[in-house]
């Protein structure tokens, strides 16, 4: 067996996760360029019990950490948050290696564990407040329904005051050295927390609030996720950030993402910037949504109030990518923007109203009169460009007033 620092981040509770720089896509589509966390907390009492595990690619890696820290001595319980396999990879495993482990999930989880893994014995279901004694600490077990899969629960340790939240409050970015987020440079998990939910939680703001409702009065001093740092300085930092994006809460800013065979729809958007700039705004991001991974521009839609999308019209509908990008934001349910578009075409032209039919199909403040160039761009449709975007700015501004 490989010989670990055994990471204790609470009395009797232990930090037994693993680290991915190797994989280059998470669920093979949103890129990760630090990496990614799967993370799993073992707690030792006079039973001992395993909450989440690890992707079965790190299965060996992660039972050598394991029994760093417990030795021969059995693990009695797993307790099973969130069934996605990068969590519930290694069961299977654990389950051959502890023959009288318990498996704690609710009723959802039993029927995934058996149609993931064919396991079907030595579950224990839980139901909404129900409790498991370890010893000296008590877990008690709290249902999150898609937050942000079906079977989703969070489990809490009133001794410690530990919070493991499954998927909630995670980020990408694998954990360098260390595990707490008072021991680690946080400068990238911000960012790949905001890219994280735009991404993976976005569609679910409802269910991800009526969770932070319930946990609400929950004394909570160390939040365990599954994926990124564990959250203990910067705990309530962590809790607003999911409390603002499961709102659709947004910043000042505008967001421009457009799709440009030839430049032309390009130069629009330019000048669409400058229109945003005149009224003061000063967070302006412009993607190209042929070069800018739709990770990054989902993040920046959820953090900025406005959105303005730029389209040629391609064989009588919107340039592909563009119409992917809508209805990655369609699938989201994104709410709360304020939106203008723009189009452009050679002979016949459908994407810019295309695209503010899109708008007010969203239920969103949508500008008036979208700006349609034919060809090349002439001084008129820039003025239109330029007035779109301070009529864009200015609807954003007297929001946040």
């Amino acid at each position: 067996m490989l010989m670990f620092e055994n990471i204790e981040i609470a009395p009797g509770t232990y930090y037994v996760g693993v680290n991915d720089r190797s994989k280059h896509l998470f669920e093979n589509m949103w890129p990760l360029p630090y990496g990614v966390s799967y993370n799993s907390y073992l707690i030792v009492d006079e039973k001992i019990a395993l909450v989440d595990t690890a992707d079965l690619s790190y299965a060996s890696l992660f039972l050598d950490k394991i029994e760093s820290v417990i030795g021969d001595r059995p693990i009695d319980y797993l307790i099973v948050n969130h069934m996605e396999p990068d969590h519930s990879g290694s069961i299977r495993m654990l389950y051959q290696k502890y023959p009288n482990m318990q498996i704690v999930g609710n009723s959802k989880t039993a029927g995934m564990i058996e149609g993931f893994y064919g396991i079907t014995d030595r579950f224990e279901e839980v139901k909404e407040g129900d409790k498991l004694n370890l010893g000296q600490r008590t877990f008690s077990f709290h249902l999150t329904p898609m937050v942000h899969w079906p079977e989703t629960m969070m489990t809490y340790d009133k001794t410690n005051k530990i919070l493991f939240a499954g998927d909630a409050f995670g980020c990408f970015g694998t954990l360098d050295g260390a595990v707490i987020d008072e021991d680690l440079n946080l400068d990238k998990y911000w960012d790949e927390m905001f890219r994280y939910y735009a991404n993976i939680v976005g569609k679910y703001g409802g269910p991800v609030q009526k969770a932070l409702h319930k946990l609400g009065h929950f004394d909570i001093q160390m939040i365990c996720s599954t994926h990124g740092p564990v959250w203990k300085k910067y705990r309530q930092k962590a809790i607003a950030i999911y409390d603002k994006l499961s709102r659709y809460d947004s910043e000042a800013g505008v967001v421009i993402a457009y799709g440009s065979m030839y430049g032309n729809t390009e130069q629009m958007a330019e000048a669409v910037a400058i229109g945003v700039a005149k009224t003061g705004i000063k967070n302006i991001i412009i993607h190209d949504v042929s070069k800018s991974h739709p990770s990054y521009i989902l993040s920046d839609i959820f953090k900025y109030r406005g959105l303005i999308i730029g389209s040629p019209t391609y064989s009588n509908e919107l340039y592909p990518n563009v119409k992917s990008l809508c209805d990655k934001l369609e699938t989201r349910d994104i709410k709360n923007r304020v939106f203008g578009c723009f189009g452009s075409f050679a002979w016949a032209g459908t994407a810019a109203k295309t695209l503010n039919n899109f708008g007010i199909r969203m239920k969103w403040d949508v500008v008036d009169n979208p700006v349609e160039m034919k060809q090349g761009l002439k001084a008129e449709q820039y003025d239109a460009c330029v007035e779109l975007g301070k009529a864009v700015g200015e609807k954003i501004l007297a929001l946040n007033l």
